[in-house]
């Protein structure tokens, strides 16, 4: 038990250690709750490092993760939203809406319970690009979970503003950051799929 105890003290120094990112410095809409960020490549550094002691979820819909690809390192794909059924306009974003995940909480407990650790042990969360990463972290600090962190540029990146670029999701993020990424999926790491 002591043994335990000192290897989780010591994973959660390391990720305090790792994470270099000024909460000062992360747009309101990205904020969290626990106040635990990470760029693309300190959460590709720490999951690398400690792929038996964290959990690092995509928690983008499962279409997301089939028509864009996923983060290699990741453990699973736990949707934070879905799609409904029937496709609903969003007028004021011009796009489809999406409704949260029922399963969200008990999926994470789930998975934690699936490598052997507890909802004390660090998560990693990623998305699109910061926002639902950052609010399914505080969904699960509602929930109890003390360590979690958001990768805050996600796995596409932030929009540019200027440049040949512009208006697309071409800075920083998972992809544009160089990190291994694949659009060849994972049965087993996949949300809920039938055989």
């Amino acid at each position: 038990m002591k043994r335990f105890l000192f290897g989780a003290l010591a994973l959660l120094l390391t990720v305090s250690a790792s994470h270099a990112l000024d909460a000062a410095s992360v747009p309101k809409q990205k904020q969290t709750r626990l106040g635990k960020y990470l760029s693309a490549q300190e959460a590709s550094d720490f999951v690398a490092k400690h792929p038996k002691d964290s959990l690092f979820l995509d928690v983008r819909t499962p279409s997301e993760v089939v028509f864009l690809g996923m983060p290699s390192e990741t453990d699973a794909n736990v949707p934070y939203m879905l799609e409904p059924a029937i496709p609903v306009f969003d007028q004021q974003k011009h796009t489809l809406k999406l409704e949260p995940n029922p399963d969200f909480i008990p999926e994470v407990r789930k998975r934690l319970s699936a490598k052997g650790l507890t909802s004390d042990s660090p998560i990693v969360l990623i998305c699109r690009s910061g926002d639902r990463s950052a609010a399914s972290a505080n969904l699960l600090s509602e929930a109890g979970f003390k360590n979690v962190y958001t990768v805050v540029e996600g796995f596409e990146g932030d929009l540019a503003s200027d440049g040949p670029h512009a208006g697309q999701r071409a800075v920083n993020g998972w992809k544009n950051s160089g990190m291994a990424w694949s659009y060849k999926l994972d049965k087993a790491k996949m949300y809920r799929v039938d055989n």
